[in-house]
């Protein structure tokens, strides 16, 4: 497939592996064109963008908010729907939006509060069921780490979690996906997928739009999924999730038509050995520096 030549790889599982290589060097190729197919099953996180709906927010996306509905909802003994701001609780005004939009003719629209609900979206009734003594608005305006701390249910903490180890704990529940930036749009895709229970993840250069201080919150998220008996197979470049690999598949030694070969199979110990690794003398070079 594309420049694959002769290629013949075991994947271990129930442990991380890192496929490597250069730009080229046929990793996705590998991957996408060649085990997934065999692996349909698998739960993948790639580079494709997540939607930026004003009504999106990191509640909604990563499942949080049927959680809260749920408990919500149970605490109360009333219908869950009560507590979507898309349905049968949403402002009247506003219609759950939060802000009503004034068209100024020739100008730009202007996005005010709803002077109804005052921005909280919901109406005054269903704003009155409390939670440990915060309504539905109360929880939404809760960042990831308060979150944590306020809410004891297994789903929801299990959810939180996935976002405070990608590095978004600052973020409100309720904030609109439309204002976050682009390397938080790919955190809060990856830790939507990281929660969900599978056999096999595979992840398309994780790191991507990471600040160096989270690549070690992302390396502890894949430590535990594999401590949970998942098999994680990840494409990526960052020499220190390199490094934290039980196992590396490593292509090359170049790309395109000088790409397409099996470099490595082993561990990244073994690897630092190979003599014609672009990655092997990357890691060499980073060890020397330390």
């Amino acid at each position: 497939m594309n420049n694959l030549r002769g290629v013949d790889v075991d994947v271990p599982t129930g442990v991380l592996t890192v496929v490597t290589g250069v730009a080229g060097s046929g990793k996705s190729s590998l991957v996408e064109g060649a085990f997934l197919p065999e692996h349909p099953e698998a739960i993948v996180i790639d580079q494709a963008g997540v939607g930026t709906s004003p009504r999106s927010n990191p509640a909604t996306y990563t499942g949080v908010m049927d959680d809260l509905r749920k408990a919500f909802a149970k605490a109360n003994g009333v219908d869950a729907g009560l507590f979507s701001f898309n349905s049968r609780g949403a402002c009247g005004t506003c219609a759950g939006a939060g802000v009503v939009v004034l068209d100024l003719a020739f100008l730009d629209d202007v996005r005010a509060p709803c002077e109804t609900c005052e921005g909280r979206r919901f109406r005054d009734e269903v704003l009155a069921y409390r939670l440990d003594g915060r309504s539905i608005a109360d929880a939404l305006a809760l960042t990831v780490a308060e979150a944590l701390e306020a809410f004891d249910e297994r789903e929801i903490v299990r959810k939180l979690r996935a976002m405070r180890d990608v590095g978004l704990e600052y973020l409100t529940l309720g904030q609109p996906l439309s204002t976050l930036s682009g390397g938080e749009c790919q955190r809060i895709k990856l830790a939507s997928e990281l929660h969900k229970a599978g056999n096999i993840y595979v992840l398309d250069e994780p790191t991507t739009g990471l600040h160096m201080s989270d690549t070690s919150h992302l390396l502890a998220m894949l430590d535990r999924l594999v401590d949970a008996g998942n098999t994680v197979l990840v494409v990526e470049h960052n020499l220190d999730l390199i490094r934290n690999a039980d196992w590396i598949i490593d292509l090359g030694p170049e790309g395109g038509s000088r790409g397409g070969r099996l470099v490595f199979s082993g561990t990244p110990a073994r690897l630092l050995d190979v003599e014609g690794s672009l990655t092997a003398e990357y890691l060499r070079r980073q060890g020397t520096a330390a």
